[in-house]
């Protein structure tokens, strides 16, 4: 009786029907649901001044959203312990359904209020895993299905650096864009820079820095990534 009711709030929380560990303590599990059901309060708080009728979001402890009224974002997101969301601008983040962000996160569309501000948007159904950082002066899409490892990076802007006579903090910058394509898989401490357009399907072996553009169903890997593969 006790592991059904708990089964019926996992899926009200969470939209998705699940099955317990047999080797999970029950006193451990209700634990669990009980900080999921904090974050969701927490998440609802933080909504009151946004809209009549506020969607379940899970705020976890020490997690921050600034601008969480300029978003636009789909039931069940999830943002890690101390994780860091920005928004500076309205329409600047949008994000789907059933998103993750891991602990020790963050996820800004500008690097301060007096940059350039950029778009994030991102799919339904995204997994990003902890200690990840994107950041956005021009634009970021990621598309539906995609799952990461922990420290992703994304940096959406290069230095200009041609002028030898001037120090390059002073040389201005380059911004193009990213785009990540859907169903892709993208290992651990990867680090994806400005232009760079991943196809559909594609997956990013850990440890790669991808300075160039790949096709649908690429397999990357390396530093500089390389196409090994085709899936």
């Amino acid at each position: 009786m006790m592991r059904n009711l708990v089964l019926s709030i996992v899926k009200i929380l969470t939209g998705r029907t699940v099955s317990i560990c047999v080797a999970v303590p029950m006193p451990r599990f209700l634990s669990y649901i009980a900080q999921q059901a904090i974050a969701a309060a927490r998440g609802m708080l933080a909504q009151i001044f946004r809209a009549r009728f506020p969607k379940l979001v899970f705020l976890s402890t020490g997690s921050k959203v600034r601008g969480l009224r300029l978003m636009k974002f789909g039931p069940r997101m999830r943002i890690g312990e101390r994780t860091q969301i920005t928004c500076w601008s309205k329409d600047g983040i949008r994000i789907g359904a059933d998103f993750s962000l891991g602990e020790n996160s963050i996820l800004t569309n500008g690097f301060n209020a007096f940059a350039d501000i950029g778009m994030i948007e991102i799919g339904s159904n995204v997994g990003i895993g902890g200690q990840s950082y994107i950041s956005c002066p021009s634009s970021i899409r990621i598309g539906d299905n995609c799952i990461t490892g922990q420290y992703l990076s994304i940096h959406a802007q290069n230095h200009v650096f041609q002028d030898d006579s001037m120090p390059i903090r002073l040389q201005g910058t380059t911004a193009k864009g990213v785009v990540i394509g859907s169903d892709c898989w993208i290992g651990a401490k990867v680090t994806i820079l400005d232009g760079v357009h991943i196809g559909d399907g594609s997956i990013i072996a850990a440890g790669a820095v991808v300075s160039q553009s790949f096709p649908a169903r690429s397999i990357i890997g390396g530093v500089p990534a390389k196409l090994i593969g085709k899936r």
